[in-house]
C-alpha cells in the first residue's frame, strides 16, 4: 500500500490480484488466506465466526492490499466492515503509528457497530481506536484524538468540529493513510457538503 496516500474504501469491485472472477473451481479455494490475509488475522477471522470470505471481502481485500482506492456496492449484512477492517488492520500491524485510518459514517449506531468489529478483529495487536460523535463529552474525544490512536471512527458533524476548535486534533490526522467512507451514498448528499469539506482539508492531500 502507499503509506502517505489515504485510500478509500466504500469498497470495490475487481477481483483478487491475478483472478478474472469466479472461474470454476475458485469457490471451492475461497479463503481469507488466497484473499492475501497473514495467519494472525485469518485466525482472528476464525475467532469471531468468520470462517469463509463473503463476495464483498473476497473481491476488496486483495485490492486494498494492494494500495487501490476501491469502492463497492453490497447489501447489509454481506460483510462490508470486515472488507475495510481486516486490510487495514494488517497493514497497520506492520507499520504501526497514530492516526492510521479514519472511518466516517453518517450516524452513531453504525459508528459503534464499526466500533466493535475493529476491536474484535484487532485485539491480538493491541488496537487503539476512538469514537467520535454526538451526545458524548467533547472534551474526553478531544483529548482521545490528540492521543493519537489508531483508527478514528467519526461521524463528520463532530468531527468537523474538534477539527476547527482543537489544532491538536487537526495535527493528529495529517499522516492518516486510510480514509474509508462507510455508507458513502448518505455521506454525499448535502447534509454533510460543509463537514467534508472541513475533514478533507485536514487530511494529507496526496
Amino acid at each position: 500500500a502507499k503509506g502517505e496516500k489515504p485510500q478509500k474504501k466504500a469498497a470495490g469491485g475487481a477481483a483478487p490480484p491475478g483472478r478474472g472472477g469466479l472461474l470454476a473451481g475458485e469457490e471451492e479455494e475461497r479463503s481469507f488466506d488466497a484473499a492475501g490475509l497473514e495467519h494472525w488475522l485469518v485466525k482472528a477471522c476464525n475467532g469471531v465466526g468468520l470462517t469463509r470470505p463473503t463476495d464483498v471481502q473476497w473481491h476488496c481485500i486483495p485490492e486494498v492490499l494492494r494500495g487501490r482506492d476501491v469502492m463497492a456496492s453490497a447489501e447489509t449484512g454481506s460483510g462490508k466492515t470486515a472488507a475495510f477492517a481486516l486490510p487495514i488492520l494488517q497493514l497497520l500491524a506492520r507499520d504501526p503509528f497514530g492516526v492510521f485510518a479514519l472511518v466516517l459514517t453518517p450516524t452513531r449506531e453504525l459508528a459503534f457497530q464499526i466500533e466493535e468489529q475493529f476491536a474484535a478483529l484487532g485485539a491480538s495487536v493491541g488496537l487503539r481506536q476512538s469514537v467520535v460523535v454526538g451526545g458524548l463529552d467533547m472534551m474526553r474525544q478531544a483529548t482521545d484524538l490528540c492521543k493519537r490512536p489508531h483508527v478514528v471512527i467519526a461521524t463528520p458533524g463532530r468531527l468537523a468540529d474538534h477539527i476547527k476548535s482543537s489544532h491538536g486534533v487537526a495535527a493528529a490526522l495529517k499522516k492518516t493513510r486510510f480514509l474509508v467512507l462507510d455508507e458513502a451514498d448518505r455521506l454525499f448528499e448535502e447534509t454533510f457538503e460543509k463537514e467534508l469539506g472541513v475533514i478533507l482539508a485536514a487530511l494529507p492531500q496526496e
